[in-house]
């Protein structure tokens, strides 16, 4: 890779590290799509691209995740309790879910990202208020919920946040604990992901192999993104705990629904 693909990646980081840290969302709906822009054909073939960049998206959210909840945790805000009961379920779910996606043709996973970055983008244009007496289930429901989390984040690469602070907010939790919370999830999210692309990855024809891709991981990329996504993964959890994040989110959401755009652009080019 040239050296401006590497410093557009860098970028890549530093913007969506900081955004894992203010809305606990661990930037894999921001960093596949574009890693599929940025990723050379000519290292990755195109009928592989869209499996390596959600791949190395989730590798990146293991990183950057684990300094935004060491940011989170200094203030108090991780329900460590929740992340406990959680996170069982999202080792099974995302293990499964990229066992799944190995499977699945480069089309039907383009539509399922496109898919799931529309519908975070309208959770957050619609920002609809719980029922004040919803509490989160036991831990048969946490279980569950964390499997279902797994999965789907396996499928388009993102470290969950986009399922877990909705559901925990429709659970009545405060909204900075609940981007705290996702962020400790993102963790166990990543790894499992990763491991799980890994191995599905691992025989695949065409991949260039070690030291560019480990199984689907692209190695130049995940640590051209991963260096600068921990360095401002803090800076976003502390610009949460003095704003309304309200705001931001409706930008944010913006931008999804380009990348949503994008992302169903490319699977009608995979038809």
């Amino acid at each position: 890779m040239d050296l401006i693909t590497i410093g557009l990646m860098a970028l890549l980081g530093c913007f969506t590290g900081f955004m894992a840290g203010l809305l606990g969302i661990g930037g894999g709906l921001i960093i596949t799509p574009f890693l599929i822009m940025l990723i050379p054909t000519s290292v990755i073939p195109q009928t592989h691209i869209v499996h390596v960049a959600i791949a190395t998206s989730l590798a990146t959210i293991a990183f950057t995740s684990l300094s935004s909840v060491r940011a989170h945790h200094k203030r108090g805000a991780v329900l460590w309790k929740v992340v406990a009961a959680v996170a069982p379920g999202i080792l099974v779910g995302a293990m499964v879910g990229a066992q799944i996606a190995g499977f699945l043709s480069t089309f039907w996973i383009s539509l399922l990202f496109s898919v799931f970055v529309g519908f975070s983008a309208f959770k957050m244009f619609m920002n609809k208020p719980p029922k004040a007496d919803r509490e989160l289930p036991g831990s048969a429901g946490k279980f569950g919920m964390g499997t279902i989390i797994g999965v789907l984040s396996a499928l388009v690469g993102a470290g969950g946040g986009f399922i877990s602070v909705p559901w925990m907010v429709w659970c009545n939790v405060k909204m900075h604990n609940a981007v705290a919370t996702s962020a400790a999830l993102g963790f166990p999210i990543a790894f499992f992901g990763t491991m799980g692309y890994i191995v599905s990855g691992w025989n695949v024809e065409n991949l260039p192999g070690w030291p560019i891709t480990l199984g689907y991981i692209c190695i130049p990329a995940l640590f051209s993104v991963a260096v600068t996504s921990v360095l401002f993964a803090p800076l976003g959890a502390k610009v949460a705990h003095s704003i309304d994040t309200k705001p931001l989110k409706k930008i944010f959401a913006c931008l999804l629904c380009v990348l949503c755009m994008y992302m169903l652009r490319q699977a009608y080019l995979a038809m």
